[in-house]
């Protein structure tokens, strides 16, 4: 069964359609996609997600397990390696 698309248009005008009930527009994510860092790594969802959450530092992040994100609206299990990797990188893990 098709789920249906609905028309939106979010705050800056932009129109787009949706058939959940996430409210981010993908033009609106577009523009502000960060250029650097982990966040520009991950996809919108993801990145929505952790932003939405407080998470826009590696080292926020290394203060949750695996699990925990995972459990987060958004996350899936594609962004755990990003994620893993970027926090390496830094010298940090996820929380044991």
């Amino acid at each position: 069964m098709p789920v249906e698309k609905s028309l939106r248009v979010c705050e800056k005008g932009h129109k787009y359609y949706k058939s959940s009930e996430c409210p981010s527009c993908p033009t609106c994510d577009k523009e502000n996609k960060p250029t650097s860092g982990f966040l520009s790594k991950l996809s919108s969802p993801a990145r929505n997600a952790l932003v939405h959450e407080g998470i826009d530092t590696l080292k926020e992040l290394s203060k949750y397990k695996e699990k925990e994100i995972l459990k987060i609206h958004g996350i899936g299990p594609a962004s755990l390696p990003i994620m893993r990797t970027s926090l390496e990188e830094e010298g940090l893990s996820f929380k044991e």
